[in-house]
């Protein structure tokens, strides 16, 4: 894959974002053709590195929704502490890091930091990530669909961005770890009330169950009854923090499914639709409104509870409803013989700004 440093014509909001790109005083650079950002030369090297930056709405195609992104296209030159001190700057649930990749064969490198720690893996950057690099032109599109692969901490993580008229409208992600099913177990009546809600708004029917899972973060999967139970859950930080800060899986993903899958048993037939919300307070996330790698730890979970034993599953997540920033998670997971193969999360992104970073 070509790291190309010449912005590509874009429309509407996405021009204006450009346009303002090119007055910026610092011209737009490649990962491998920028000059080293720091430099030991005392005549030039001026008191604060500029760094260029994005801001993306991933998971939506529509602006002000889906989940916040700030991306670095070229971050040499940053240490881990500034990088983590960016993250908490923009305040995003994420922040995405661009470098040279390691191995040749890849594209590029990323490092991911919340507020308040550092992730091996997360879907909105790499998804946002990837559709702000081919938007602006710094990852070159080579057709229809455009692959490329980002090393990120849980290993190789390909994608594949699909563009309209030379034009990218969606990316999807193939997990670098499949999802595992942990070994903790947790009191229902707890977990109701560490997200304010009664034992009975909790699905433990049949084979639903309370279930920590991970594809490179654990989260704890907690169904639910119905979207009413759904929308009146809240957070009990006291409470968490006694009972779930210290285990395997910390963070809640709460789901449940839609009253129009259920009525065909989407789940089970392995083509559902599903609302859900995400808690993260150890990773300094009160409420996410698109959490990639949740998705990617749901996969395991449901595809245990599928009839389809090999083929092709599908579903939409829907996630921000109650935040008011609706996002649309587009995930496929292959299985054969009841066997988890692949997991595939997309969606699309749209850029919402450009600028500079003065870094001292």
């Amino acid at each position: 894959m070509i790291v190309n440093s010449r912005l590509k014509s874009m429309t509407n909001t996405t021009d204006d974002i450009l346009n303002a790109h090119r007055r910026l005083e610092v011209p737009l650079a490649g990962l491998n053709d920028c000059l080293p950002v720091n430099s030991d030369n005392p005549e030039t090297s001026p008191r604060s590195m500029p760094y260029k930056y994005h801001t993306t709405d991933v998971f939506s195609d529509t602006p002000f929704a889906g989940n916040q992104l700030a991306v670095v296209p070229d971050a040499r030159g940053l240490s881990d502490a500034q990088m983590a001190t960016i993250a908490r700057e923009f305040n995003y649930s994420e922040t995405i890091f661009f470098l040279p990749p390691a191995n040749p064969a890849n594209t590029c490198s990323v490092r991911i930091f919340t507020p308040g720690s550092e992730l091996p893996f997360a879907g909105h950057p790499t998804v946002g990530g990837a559709m702000v690099m081919a938007m602006t032109g710094e990852i070159e599109l080579t057709g229809a669909e455009t692959r490329i692969v980002l090393e990120e901490g849980v290993g190789p993580v390909p994608v594949m961005i699909r563009s309209e008229n030379g034009k990218p409208v969606f990316a999807q992600l193939t997990t670098g770890k499949l999802p595992e099913k942990g070994d903790e177990s947790h009191d229902a009546r707890d977990i109701a009330r560490i997200i304010s809600l009664d034992i009975r708004d909790i699905d433990t029917e049949g084979d639903a169950a309370i279930e920590p899972w991970s594809a490179g973060v654990p989260y704890l999967i907690v169904p639910l009854k119905s979207l009413d139970a759904l929308g009146r859950s809240r957070i009990n930080f006291d409470l968490w923090e006694k009972k779930l800060k210290g285990c395997w899986a910390p963070e809640t993903y709460l789901f449940v499914e839609t009253d129009e899958s259920r009525a065909r048993d989407g789940i089970r037939n392995g083509n559902g639709e599903i609302r859900t919300r995400m808690y993260a307070p150890a990773l300094g996330i009160p409420e996410d409104p698109a959490t990639g790698s949740a998705v990617a730890s749901l996969a395991g979970y449901l595809a245990a509870r599928s009839s389809i034993r090999d083929g092709m599953l599908r579903y939409t997540i829907h996630q921000g409803v109650e935040m008011g920033r609706a996002s649309r998670m587009e995930l496929e997971v292959d299985v054969a013989n009841g066997v988890v193969k692949a997991v595939r999360i997309g969606g699309a992104a749209v850029l919402i700004a450009s600028g500079t970073l003065h870094v001292p």
